[in-house]
């Protein structure tokens, strides 16, 4: 599993703050504290930035070489002309790089799919158009007879395109997370060979409170990797998630909660419900998975007290 660690993004302070400055020490500690965390890949996410955002790409990927030598970088921003410049960047420095994001919007498929094809790169693309399609079978539609045809025609490999089916909240959206998973599993599913797949993981707890947050995060993860998932923007140092995507990848059985961690990724990549009887209900961290998990289902309604219902 790959982690695109999430920390770097101008909706932050401190990031914003050190972006306008110019002051290269804190965003450089951030990304080593990810990379130490196991991040494989750094997101640098500068928003729109139309005015400087091609000076400030290649600065951040400047000093994100000093700091982190050998880590991917994912150029996460809207401004085309930001991006390329991140590239040129990044192809000066060996550094491999993934383009955050395109989507079937035209507009944005026409400025950023080109330039993964001309810079060798890969790409993120967002399953929507002007508006997120409610269903994960119009989610695949797009990638089918938008995105992937693009990409055939620029001759992009599958491997080097990530779909990204996209996640909401499960505060007041619920039923999509559902609807994600499905798409991750029919992205698979369809095409052959088969493209990558990712996804913004923290979306699905956004507005929900903090000290819950990543219980959420991370029971959506090991469903998603069920389904196929290949990577996750997400958070590198929540060690709890850490810890799970472990249990994940080695099936490691030797806790209770490792145990129900594996039935629910099995019984998920069967297309199965995980059942009371999966769960010792004497147990209050196996019960705080088993009511995420009927959140993430859409079988409870989600709000902010659902663990102690």
């Amino acid at each position: 599993m790959l982690i695109i660690g999430e920390n770097i993004q101008i909706l932050s302070t401190l990031v914003k703050n050190a972006i306008e400055n110019r002051d290269a020490k804190p965003l450089q500690n951030l990304a080593r504290r990810q990379v130490e965390g196991g991040a494989g890949m750094i997101d640098l996410n500068i928003g729109r930035r139309k005015k400087d955002g091609h000076e400030v790409m290649p600065w951040l990927v400047d000093i994100m070489h000093e700091a982190v030598p050998g880590t991917g970088l994912s150029l996460d921003t809207t401004n085309a002309a930001a991006v390329e410049a991140g590239l040129k960047r990044c192809q000066e420095l060996g550094i491999e790089a993934i383009i955050n994001s395109a989507s079937a919007e035209p507009e944005r498929l026409e400025s950023m799919m080109p330039l993964a094809a001309q810079y060798g790169c890969k790409i993120i693309a967002l399953t929507m158009g002007a508006n997120i399609p409610a269903t994960a079978d119009g989610r695949l539609e797009l990638a089918m007879n938008v995105i992937i045809p693009k990409a055939m025609e620029l001759g992009i490999p599958m491997e080097h395109l990530y779909l990204d089916p996209l996640v909401l909240t499960v505060n007041g959206m619920q039923a999509h997370a559902m609807e994600t998973i499905n798409a991750v599993r029919m992205f698979k599913m369809t095409f052959d060979p088969p493209p990558m797949t990712t996804v913004g993981l923290s979306n699905v707890s956004n507005t929900t409170p903090h000290e819950g947050r990543s219980l959420i995060n991370r029971t959506f993860l090991v469903m998603l990797m069920a389904a196929g998932l290949d990577s996750a923007i997400a958070d590198p140092l929540d060690e709890k998630q850490n810890e799970v995507i472990r249990i994940i990848e080695q099936r490691d059985d030797s806790t209770p909660v490792g145990k129900l961690l594996l039935t629910l990724y099995d019984k998920t990549a069967a297309m199965e419900s995980l059942e009371p009887d999966d769960v010792d209900m004497s147990d209050p961290d196996q019960v705080a998975i088993f009511k995420t998990v009927r959140i993430l289902e859409n079988k409870t309604i989600y709000a902010p007290s659902y663990l102690e219902i």
